[in-house]
């Protein structure tokens, strides 16, 4: 067997390469490890203009700052490629970058401030805040965006449907009626908590040196106030400072980021589960697309896959994610490597997160609700109605209405006729057993519409803000 191959879709090692990668491409620029070393000399060039700015290096002419600015953004994956090859022979990643970045800069104007690159510096001053950019931007850029898109078809959904009556169910037994538009919207209400968690969440930078005391700064260069330079250098990334540090940031910002994460794909599961449950019901119907395939031996099917195929990365990226939160909270003494091995990974739960997304959209986008089905279903036993008439009893003084109530109701099913016989033997006046004999399970939705209404308006304020 051949040992080798090109990498294409065909050959990668994990689905995200391979048969998702159309979903997840977007991530790519944000995640990959060409953007890291992108990143990296975007950290380091802002860097040596910052020690220009405190006198340390030379003044910068306009032109020289605007091509540090830009540098990061300028690197090729074929420039790139040298650093890792480099890297071969320095095993050390960013030392890689720094022996690159000057030889970029050796031919040109700031060969002069070659050897102020990394000057005073630690790796993890500069892995930690490239780390967080490039979360923070996949974030903000490709995540956040989705999440939005997911939240918009929900609350559509729910207006449409908010008058639109549903049986609820507890323990997966009849409960009272509830519609469709508040089921959806709870679901909206839910996301968009989270996902302006996300958007306010702070992630926090450091720049201290190998063990966090600024010790070779301070040596070098006394006169300067390294924990001034560091915060201000840390705050124009948008980053908190983090000041009081070992020889890495702590990681509990992004700890917390990762915990917001797995809330959201919790919450997108619960709703894929729920799907799948109406869809089985036949409460919900999927629109058949010409050639798709449900089964290779039942060719009736048409299977709920896209909520399934969601519900499955979401767990895998839950997964990752509660791994990443539980390891990267431990680092021995000062520091170990291990956290590097793992902080590789963000992307990877990223990336599952966001193949997750796409498919409970594709999934929304092909499901309506069976408004015969559901129907039947509301109507199919009215005891559902059970509820409503021992608290009526309870509120005119009937004693024990819920027992009164359960004997006559608990076990068996009432329809249409039963339940108006059932209303006659109450103990209520005939005022009372009118208003009772004209409730039915399609009105006894209580504020489900008001509630719909004022959830869709809640989020569509947060929105704006």
């Amino acid at each position: 067997m051949q040992k080798t191959f090109d990498l294409t879709e065909l050959t990668a090692i994990t689905p995200l390469d391979g048969r998702y990668r159309d979903r997840v491409i977007e991530l790519a620029p944000y995640v990959s490890e060409f953007n890291l070393i992108r990143t990296r000399f975007e950290v380091e060039a802002k860097y040596l203009i910052a020690l220009s700015e405190i006198g340390l290096v030379r003044k910068l002419t306009h032109g020289e700052k605007q091509r540090l600015e830009s540098l990061g953004q300028n690197i090729s994956p074929a420039f790139a490629g040298q650093v890792k090859k480099i890297e071969e022979e320095t095993r050390h990643d960013v030392k890689a970058m720094e022996r690159v970045f000057r030889k970029l800069l050796a031919t040109t104007s700031l060969s002069d401030v070659v050897e102020m690159i990394h000057f005073g510096l630690t790796s993890e001053d500069v892995n930690n805040l490239a780390y967080r950019l490039m979360f923070k931007r996949a974030t903000e850029d490709v995540c956040i965006p989705t999440l939005d898109r997911i939240i918009n078809e929900l609350v559509e959904r729910a207006g449409k449907f908010k008058a639109v009556p549903m049986l609820a169910r507890t323990h997966g037994q009849a409960a009272v009626p509830t519609t469709i538009g508040k089921e959806m919207v709870v679901f909206a209400v839910r996301l968009n908590t989270q996902v302006r968690k996300l958007k306010a969440h702070q992630l926090t930078g450091k720049l201290t040196g190998a063990v966090g005391n600024f010790n070779a700064l301070e040596l070098v260069s006394p006169d300067v106030n390294w924990i001034k330079f560091s915060a201000d250098f840390v705050k124009s990334f948008g980053f908190e400072p983090s000041l009081v540090t070992t020889q890495i940031n702590p990681y509990d910002d992004i700890i917390e980021y990762f915990q917001t994460y797995q809330r959201v794909n919790g919450i997108i599961i619960d709703f894929d589960q729920d799907m799948w449950r109406y869809i089985s019901d036949d409460w919900f119907v999927q629109t058949v697309k010409s050639g798709e395939v449900g089964s290779s031996t039942m060719p009736q099917k048409v299977n709920p896959i896209d909520f399934e195929n969601s519900e499955g990365n979401l767990t895998i990226a839950n997964g990752i994610l509660e791994t990443l939160s539980r390891k990267l909270a431990i680092s021995r003494l000062q520091r170990d490597l291990s956290d590097s091995t793992a902080i590789r990974n963000i992307g990877t739960a990223l990336g599952y997160s966001l193949a997750g997304y796409k498919s409970v959209l594709s999934g929304l986008e092909r499901t309506r609700p069976n408004i015969p089905q559901i129907e039947s279903a509301l109507n199919k036993d009215w005891s559902i109605l059970a509820e409503g008439v021992q608290t009526l009893l309870r509120a005119q003084g009937t004693k024990d209405p819920y027992s009164l109530v359960a004997s006559l109701t608990r076990g068996g099913h009432i329809g249409q006729e039963k339940w108006r016989k059932f209303v006659d033997t109450l103990p209520i006046k005939e005022g009372q057993k009118a208003i009772l004999k004209k409730l039915t399970p399609e009105t006894y939705t209580g504020l489900a519409d008001k509630l719909t209404d004022r959830a869709i308006k809640e989020i569509k304020s947060t929105k704006e803000k």
